[in-house]
């Protein structure tokens, strides 16, 4: 039996990031503590792999999969605070050669400004072919696909973003863009792929996880078409290989359909790495073996480049961060997560206290975001609160009725679960696959008790404003951020609502700003909600 000689086999590395949200250094910011996370670290491995690639005389293709300029202080600065200078992640992403980014939903957060701005100063292309200028379905950032010639052979990568953006984001911030579904976009671009551009193999980068489980194919969540990549793994031939993210899952080793498919988790903790073998085929190449795995940056030294890029940007935002506030007079840390989402307290009631002044509704909602959310100290600075409402969220005032806040709230109560010896516990479709803390509410301005341990769907046993019984013909306004405006969450009972008033300033600056003004908070809380575990 003959192998192929040299000349006849091609190997290809695909390195995937995925849902880095502004993380560049291994830190902490809540604290400054060190941790395994970051760009610096993603850096040092594809230097290694590019030295290797390089002397085996490999092809090596670095792809960002997107949510790639949103996330740290460090993002929020650049973006709010000093947009002069270029974006620290796209120049980092430059340096170290990367092909192509994918954008992703988190990229809309700072509006089309900043974004147009990134993609202005990056020196690789950011590919979209479902994100298609209004009412056409020409790609509006340019380039839905990039192809790389390697010894003969062609790859093509082909770029694609979940298409719910327009149910997340604040609609100022993607005026004149469709998103057409990925599927029938993945569709029709992948046959063109390989009979107009002659690609021998396939990738397809999708800012998008998985809606049915990829080994077994049961169903893993709602079919909203927010995730689509079982989909396109069954539905669309020609596809090589599907590189994720979105879910901040860590998937590799499984391939669905044929297709190898890989996610990467999230802020840096891993690379997504992708192995190919070509053979010569006839005239062309195939692709005779394929895996992929995940390589985690514990222990991994950060770049030196990256952290000389970064330097100047940290040292900003670090003083911006210790900028102090003001203080709080009582109690807002928060000790135990659960406690804080089962009973009306200080913390989430002063959320809602700032976004009922500054609208100047009688109700209001927000969420603990993550478990991670330390509360306010006594002495209070630019640190705490990002560390606190970490999302560039904006408000709306939308007017519901009756009826739409019930429905709400069951939705709200659908978070807990209650286990069989009493214990409350959190759903797993709230934790998996990624933690979704921040689609659970708390409401102030009216006084309602979840009981969970009646069947989903019923378990609003109190709801009252002003000490009468919701009447669901009425009608309410209430402030809550944009993302829950607009329907985010499955919260369908919001979408298309009218909006009341819109304000357009980010409600971590809304909450700093109070602060400043009063100098010091009181923290108090009026009981007017909980949950409970049985009459």
């Amino acid at each position: 039996m003959c192998l192929p000689n040299e000349s006849e086999t091609l190997h290809v590395t695909i390195l995937e990031t995925s849902d880095m949200h502004g993380s560049m250094l291994p830190i902490n910011y809540a604290n400054n503590e060190h941790n395994e996370v970051g760009f610096a670290k993603i850096a040092t491995l594809l230097r290694g792999l590019r030295k290797h690639a390089e002397s085996e005389g490999e092809l090596l293709l670095a792809i960002d999969n997107g949510d790639l300029i949103q996330g740290t202080p460090l993002a929020y600065h650049h973006a709010r605070i000093d947009n002069a200078p270029g974006d620290p992640l796209v120049l980092a992403l430059g340096r170290l050669g990367y092909d192509a980014a994918v954008i992703g939903n988190h990229e809309f957060n700072y509006g089309m400004n900043v974004l147009h701005k990134a993609v202005r100063e990056s020196k690789f292309p950011w590919l979209s072919a479902n994100i298609v200028k209004k009412g056409t379905k020409e790609p509006y950032f340019g380039q839905p696909y990039l192809i790389r010639e390697f010894k003969g052979a062609r790859i093509a990568v082909l770029g694609l973003t979940t298409p719910y953006i327009p149910n997340w984001e604040n609609p100022k911030h993607i005026e004149g863009l469709d998103f057409a579904d990925a599927v029938e976009a993945a569709a029709r671009w992948v046959p063109y792929l390989r009979r107009e551009e002659r690609a021998d193999v396939v990738i397809v980068s999708y800012h998008g996880g998985f809606e049915k489980d990829p080994v077994t194919g049961e169903q893993s969540e709602v079919q909203t078409g927010e995730n689509q990549g079982y989909r396109l793994c069954m539905e669309v031939p020609g596809i090589d290989v599907l590189l994720t993210g979105h879910q901040h899952r860590e998937l590799a080793g499984i391939a669905v359909n044929g297709v190898t498919i890989v996610q990467p988790g999230h802020l840096g903790q891993k690379a997504g790495i992708v192995r190919l073998t070509l053979e010569r085929d006839g005239g062309g190449w195939s692709v005779s073996e394929k895996s992929s795995e995940l390589v985690p940056v514990i222990g991994v030294e950060p770049d030196s480049e990256v952290l000389e890029l970064t330097e100047p940007y940290e040292r900003a935002t670090q003083l911006w961060l210790d900028t102090p506030i003001g203080s709080i007079e009582g109690d807002m840390t928060v000790r135990d997560p659960m406690q804080i989402r089962m009973k009306d307290n200080a913390l989430i009631e002063f959320i809602n206290k700032v976004q009922m002044e500054t609208t100047g509704a009688a109700i209001s909602n927000t969420a603990l975001f993550t478990d991670d959310s330390p509360g306010f100290p006594p002495n209070v600075t630019m640190r705490h609160i990002v560390s606190n409402y970490i999302y560039p969220n904006t408000l709306k005032v939308i007017r519901i009725t009756g009826q739409d806040m019930r429905a709400a709230l069951e939705k709200n109560a659908e978070y807990f679960k209650l286990g069989e010896d009493g214990r409350v516990g959190i759903n797993p479709k709230y934790a998996v696959p990624k933690p979704q803390h921040y689609n659970y509410d708390m409401w102030e301005g009216i006084e309602y008790t979840l009981d969970i341990s009646r069947p989903e769907g019923s378990r609003v046993v109190r709801l009252t404003y002003r000490g009468e019984p919701v009447d669901p013909g009425r009608e309410y306004d209430v402030a809550m951020n944009n993302y829950r405006a607009g329907g985010g969450g499955d919260y369908t009972m919001f979408h298309g609502k009218p909006v009341i008033k819109d304000i357009p300033t980010d409600v971590s600056e809304l909450i700093a700003n109070y602060i400043l003004e009063r100098k010091t908070v009181v923290a108090s809380f009026d009981g007017n909600w909980e949950v409970v575990t049985g009459g």
